[in-house]
């Protein structure tokens, strides 16, 4: 039986409700696969405490096994994100303000250098490449109108995501895009 997408909200606040999970799981994400060691070194901190978050991870159910590897005596284990890192609203307004906080920066800092290097080189030169920026004075309802239609913008865009998918399997390299959707209270 499927999950209901409410228990998958569930597991992802418990999965990113520490700081270093979060940044576990942003580089298993980019990596697509990747070892607790590999982690650790993309992040600079010991292997042990790293490893500690990557078993909880794993038992949260927000990150796979892929393969074993063995290593001087030992096994490496590789995993990959079995959780879409989107939360709804509501889910975000239940993360601990400094967990929220980290994650906004962390996706501002993110997103903004992907943009410059895109703007830098070639990355909106692509036909279908898009860039709008908006100002808008809303009232409550006009606030809520414009959430409700940006969360039905991001599942539509994880439903294309996933049918790309099916159909790359196989195929000519993907064209590795990214989309950023931000809508904040001006100051």
């Amino acid at each position: 039986m499927p999950e209901r997408a409410d228990e998958a909200q569930q597991r992802l606040l418990k999965a990113v409700s520490h700081p270093l999970r979060h940044r576990v799981l942003t580089v298993i994400d980019e990596a697509g696969e990747a070892s607790p060691k590999e982690v650790a070194q993309k992040l600079g901190e010991p292997l042990g405490r790293v490893g500690h978050h990557v078993r909880l991870l794993a038992r949260l159910g927000a990150i796979e096994l892929t393969r074993t590897e063995p290593r001087r005596g030992a096994t490496e284990h590789y995993y990959r994100s079995a959780l879409t890192r989107y939360f709804d609203d509501e889910t975000a307004a239940r993360l601990p303000k400094a967990t929220r906080s980290a994650i906004v920066a962390e996706y501002l800092q993110r997103l903004l250098g992907d943009a410059a290097a895109a703007a830098a080189g070639t990355g909106f030169d692509h036909p279908k490449a898009h860039l709008s920026y908006v100002l808008l004075d809303l009232d409550e309802e006009g606030m809520d109108a414009v959430a409700a239609l940006l969360g039905e913008t991001l599942e539509r865009v994880q439903e294309i995501k996933e049918a790309s998918s099916g159909r790359l399997a196989g195929a000519a390299p993907p064209l590795r895009t990214e989309v950023g959707i931000l809508h904040f209270e001006r100051h």
